[in-house]
């Protein structure tokens, strides 16, 4: 119960902070500008390629997943930028002495802060998907396959960057703490790309770097797994787009990094349960 408590002050303190509310208005103007910007396209390419449906489908896919980046990068920010003083903020600033004398264990502080944070991730990142797609149908008549297992996926990509802005809280400050996180997930970008033309080129050495980066830092290879699971099987298989995955993350992988979160969540606690405050 005191956990659940924990949660709810961290999304009261958000809300307090005007983040939700300028999160939801900055969320809407990017899917309106999404939307007006789709439709043009849209209605322009329908007039040049009516009789090609290959192509017309090429395009839709190709703006649904370059948006659907967008809000994985957004939320990649929120993740890391709601979190990474949650916990060493309140250090550097004595407030978690206050928290910690009451009969509150730090587990519990750990955990409801995650929870919080997470809970607020996991709604920002399905609105914004979920309304996405629907701006895709609507116009166009496209539905992407399997969304629900493609916007999951993208969820626990942001769970991972919370999880390690939650750790390295306990023992760096927050301009540490932000930049080495930052640089983490940079590292799985890059390598995830080696990876990817590694596999198009044939290049054993540069896929298997990106599979070591994808062990240490599984975030990029949950988007290449939402990004393969949402792509057409025909656009899939001639991978003509820069979303398109070559080298794709299996179900292995994704078991992997939900392990690695609760492995990073339960060192977190650890970790704030040991330090002296």
């Amino acid at each position: 119960m005191q956990t659940l408590n924990i949660a709810h002050l961290t999304f009261m303190e958000a809300r307090q902070r005007r983040l939700l509310w300028a999160v939801a208005l900055l969320g809407f103007a990017f899917l309106a500008l999404f939307a007006v910007g789709f439709f043009l396209v849209h209605r322009e390419f329908t007039r040049q390629a009516a009789s090609n449906l290959s192509e017309l489908f090429e395009v839709t896919d190709f703006f649904l997943l370059a948006g659907l980046y967008v809000v994985n990068f957004l939320m990649i920010m929120l993740a890391v930028l709601t979190s990474v003083d949650t916990i060493a903020g309140e250090i550097s600033s004595g407030t978690i002495h206050t928290i910690v004398t009451k009969p509150l264990r730090r587990w519990e502080v750990v955990l409801g802060k995650w929870l919080g944070l997470a809970g607020m991730l996991t709604v920002f990142t399905i609105v914004m998907s979920a309304g996405m797609m629907l701006i895709v149908w609507l116009i166009a008549g496209y539905r992407p396959p399997s969304p629900v297992q493609g916007i999951a996926l993208m969820v626990v990509e942001g769970w991972v960057l919370l999880t390690l802005s939650i750790l390295g809280g306990t023992r760096l400050s927050t301009l540490t703490n932000g930049v080495v996180v930052f640089m983490l997930y940079g590292l799985a970008f890059i390598a995830g790309w080696i990876e990817q033309i590694g596999a198009v080129v044939r290049n054993e050495a540069a896929v298997n770097i990106g599979i070591v980066a994808s062990l240490l830092m599984p975030s990029e290879a949950m988007w290449k797994r939402a990004a393969y699971l949402m792509e057409p099987p025909f656009l899939r298989a001639l991978g003509i787009h820069p979303f398109s995955s070559v080298s794709t993350p299996s179900t292995a992988m994704v078991a992997y990094t939900i392990a690695y979160i609760l492995l990073g969540l339960s060192a977190a606690i650890y970790s704030f349960q040991q330090r002296d405050l």
